[in-house]
């Protein structure tokens, strides 16, 4: 996963599996079939990051604060990591869904995930009056799920000294909630 996730499946070379494995190139294949069987498993198992985020959001607390955490976790990794990676999901979504049904639906998939956590909090929100509820939580929830990934694409290509406008845009994009 790390090894896609670095290089996009594209700039992933047998080579860089077979380094990142620590297995030979027939055990690879053996035990995945190609780059692509791989790969798929790859995008499986960022679904474990997408939980992590919903489990996170299942904690105590206010609605409204737990979505700014997850959304201030999200910036911080991807602005200050030592490799701007983004997300994988992302990634691959521009990479390769267009052209691949099956990368296409497992990126849905990840975003699912997520999305329904998000949408548990809305509603959450919305019953603790902190959220509008003229509006539709799924519909929120898409929204903001938006707004993530728009962010984590800003911060691959932002400098730490950009933290502060990019903290705005995730107040700016709660308040809309409310």
């Amino acid at each position: 996963m790390e090894a896609f996730w670095r290089n996009g499946y594209e700039g992933t070379s047998a080579q860089i599996l077979v380094d990142a494995t620590g297995l030979g190139r027939g055990s690879l294949y053996a035990a995945y079939a190609n780059k692509d069987g791989l790969f798929e498993q790859a995008l499986l198992r960022y679904r474990k990051r997408a939980q992590g985020y919903v489990d996170r959001l299942r904690a105590g607390g206010s609605p409204t604060q737990r979505l700014r955490c997850l959304m201030m976790e999200i910036v911080d990794a991807d602005l200050t990591g030592p490799e701007k990676r983004g997300c994988l999901a992302t990634n691959s979504a521009v990479e390769m869904a267009g052209r691949d049904p099956r990368v296409a639906d497992l990126v849905r998939q990840n975003f699912a995930i997520l999305t329904r956590g998000i949408e548990e909090t809305i509603r959450r929100g919305q019953s603790a009056r902190e959220f509008r509820s003229d509006t539709d939580a799924a519909d929120l929830a898409l929204f903001l799920l938006n707004a993530i990934q728009g962010l984590r694409v800003l911060a691959r290509t932002s400098r730490p000294q950009d933290r502060d406008r990019l903290i705005a845009v995730i107040d700016r994009t709660l308040a809309a909630l409310g």
